[in-house]
């Protein structure tokens, strides 16, 4: 009658269906010296769960705790490198034409050029546009036209009585 219980709470431990009470049983079932040959394993496992559970890590862990200057000098090195792009690379203040060089009153001009050359052409596809604006409201009015002569023709069909 035991047997039979072991057996079938062994089957519900397979299947992870047992309560706590259920596996305490289990395991003092399986701390006995004798066991049935066919329940050998189960007697394994839970022996080694048991003296598993008794374990204690003994061993002392030393903590490093010397810190590593190199990545704080690193970051010093990029803030100083940082600061001194930008100080180096700060654009001059420019209140006549005069203070350019020959190259840079080259491309001051080039520039303009483009610039003007580029409104020129929005102010082109402005007037197109004004173009494309006339012939829709144009068509919109003939559309609106269309619909009086719609309501004309089906007032006459019902005069008519065609339809």
């Amino acid at each position: 009658m035991v047997l039979d219980n072991i057996d079938e709470l062994l089957e519900k431990y397979d299947s992870g269906e047992t309560t706590l009470q259920e596996e305490q049983q289990l395991k003092h079932y399986f701390a006995q010296e004798t066991v049935p040959p066919h329940l050998d394993g189960y007697k394994a496992m839970f022996q080694y769960f048991s003296v598993t559970k008794e374990e204690q890590f003994s061993k002392d862990v030393p903590l490093k705790t010397k810190t590593n200057n190199l990545y704080k000098w690193i970051s010093v090195a990029a803030v100083v490198a940082i600061m001194f792009g930008v100080y180096i690379n700060q654009p001059r203040t420019i209140t006549d034409l005069n203070q350019l060089t020959v190259d840079e009153r080259e491309v001051y001009d080039q520039t303009v050029e483009g610039l003007q050359y580029l409104g020129f052409a929005i102010n082109k596809g402005n007037e197109n546009m004004k173009a494309l604006s006339l012939v829709s409201s144009n068509l919109n009015e003939g559309a609106n036209k269309m619909t009086h002569i719609n309501e004309f023709s089906k007032t006459t069909n019902k005069i008519l009585k065609n339809k």
